[in-house]
């Protein structure tokens, strides 16, 4: 079958989105929804999407949409996926999924009882290099996975909503500790849960523009021992800085897809866009080939695509998300205490 897509957001993640879906075989993108006509009219055009309107309903109301890519701010999630599901329509949801496990909560609830198929779009797990090292582990490749360390930093949002705590439900941490956490799941196994969380953040930096922290660090404790490591900041220079360290008792993998390139140049003239968050385009820099594939934009697109055209839950899905917004709401509770915190999932 040709999946029919309704997107809904015409902003950065949406760019992405529509990247990673340009070689993915038997979808159709039918409209662009967007809170402004003139950016959604603009997006469409930019895209050969053949509708595009401000309506939610109207995408909704549609018989050619079978799957609804929700690429909007993290105070819209909630509302907006709780009224897809009740429309009967598949749907992704971009990272975070919610801003707090309440609201994950009711957005888990509402797919289930609609009986829709829900993805959670965390590219971190879709990532070729992050998923050729999880090959490596189910191989034996390192023995039994001891540690992961993990690194997400640049410096700062692009957009404006991304610096109010109060609308994203935090700062760094909620902006990128979601796919660090993420990593260390995919990576460990998704059958050892989390047990506790200690944590650090601060707003050392961008006082002038959030009351979030725009640094943190924390640790994730294991029922089975082993130990999650994970450094956010919104105050790095430099470009986007996506790392993976994996420890295992037989060996090691490191995962580098943006510092780690196959192309570095010190340029005198403008290179023109180098990677998401670039600070300049002149002296050295390090362009990252093929952003949204390195990134798992491609990957993801493929296997949410796949996953409704054969009717088959995706392998990330919102008990994923929900499990890791109750994961920083431990850490935002450790961060507080300045102790250990427990990794509370109620049942859903």
């Amino acid at each position: 079958m040709t999946v029919g897509i309704g997107l809904i957001g015409s902003g950065f993640v949406a760019t992405f989105y529509m990247q990673g879906l340009a070689e993915v075989p038997n979808q159709e993108v039918r409209v662009n929804c967007a809170t402004d006509l003139d950016r959604a009219n603009a997006f469409a055009g930019r895209w050969a999407i053949p509708d595009s309107t401000t309506d939610v309903d109207a995408v909704l109301a549609r018989d050619d949409v079978d799957l609804v890519l929700l690429a909007t701010p993290n105070q819209t999630h909630k509302d907006l996926a709780i009224k897809i599901a009740r429309a009967g329509k598949h749907l992704v949801c971009t990272k975070p999924l919610a801003r707090n496990p309440a609201e994950a909560a009711e957005m888990l609830r509402a797919v289930r009882a609609a009986g829709v198929l829900h993805g959670y779009a965390e590219t971190e797990v879709f990532a070729p290099a992050v998923m050729r090292a999880r090959k490596m582990i189910e191989d034996g490749a390192i023995g039994d996975v001891l540690t992961v360390r993990s690194r997400e930093a640049h410096g700062g949002p692009h957009s404006p909503h991304f610096w109010s705590g109060e609308l994203a439900g935090g700062g760094a941490l909620m902006d990128m500790g979601c796919h660090t956490i993420e990593a260390a799941r995919y990576f460990i196994g998704k059958d050892v849960p989390a047990v506790e969380v200690l944590a650090w953040g601060d707003l050392l930096v961008h006082r002038d523009k959030t009351t979030a922290e725009d640094n943190a660090v924390g640790l994730i404790r294991f029922a089975g021992g082993q130990l999650g490591h994970m450094e956010l900041s919104w105050t790095a220079r430099g470009g986007l800085d996506l790392r993976n360290e994996v420890y295992g008792t037989d060996g090691a993998i490191f995962t580098d897809v943006t510092r780690g390139t196959p192309i570095n140049a010190f340029a005198m003239g403008k290179t023109g866009y180098v990677v998401e968050k670039a600070d300049s385009e002149t002296g050295w820099v390090v362009p990252v080939p093929d952003e949204a594939r390195v990134y798992g934009y491609h990957e993801e697109m493929k296997h949410f695509v796949e996953c409704v055209a054969n009717n088959q839950m995706p392998r990330e899905d919102f008990e994923d998300g929900y499990v890791v917004n109750c994961i920083i709401a431990a850490m935002y509770r450790s961060m507080t205490s300045k102790r250990w915190e427990p990794v509370e999932v109620p049942a859903i």
